[in-house]
């Protein structure tokens, strides 16, 4: 499958994912869950959104640069998932479950989804 393919498919699909945690959230697991747990999963819903974005347009940068060589734009959506995952996906499990491990794996999300706009920023670059 071509990168950007990949990324575009990956974007929607975490669309698709904050949307449902979004309304979950809002109208059905908040009565059960602390005002911290719900802070936390707000968090979580923003920077996915924020970073949905960001992978849905190097997927489109990669499929608009497919006879370029793209490494960097690569690593940048390879990041963003990444950072996703571990960033998002860690704050909605401690919200949910209050098991302090997953707060420790959020950095580790954060610092991937910086590594997603310093790839980018260096694709910017490239000749």
């Amino acid at each position: 499958m071509k990168s950007s393919k990949l990324f575009i498919g990956l974007a929607a699909l975490f669309g698709l994912i904050v949307v449902i945690i979004g309304a979950l959230s809002a109208h059905a697991i908040d009565e059960g869950l602390s005002a911290e747990a719900i802070k936390q999963i707000d968090t979580a819903v923003q920077y996915q959104m924020f970073h949905i974005a960001a992978l849905l347009s190097v997927g489109i940068l990669a499929s608009l640069h497919r006879n370029h060589d793209a490494t960097t734009l690569k690593l940048s959506g390879l990041a963003f998932v990444l950072g996703i995952l571990l960033f998002s996906g860690s704050l909605y499990v401690y919200a949910l479950t209050g098991n302090e491990l997953f707060s420790k794996i959020t950095p580790f999300g954060g610092l991937s989804l910086i590594l997603g706009w310093l790839f980018l920023f260096f694709f910017s670059f490239r000749k």
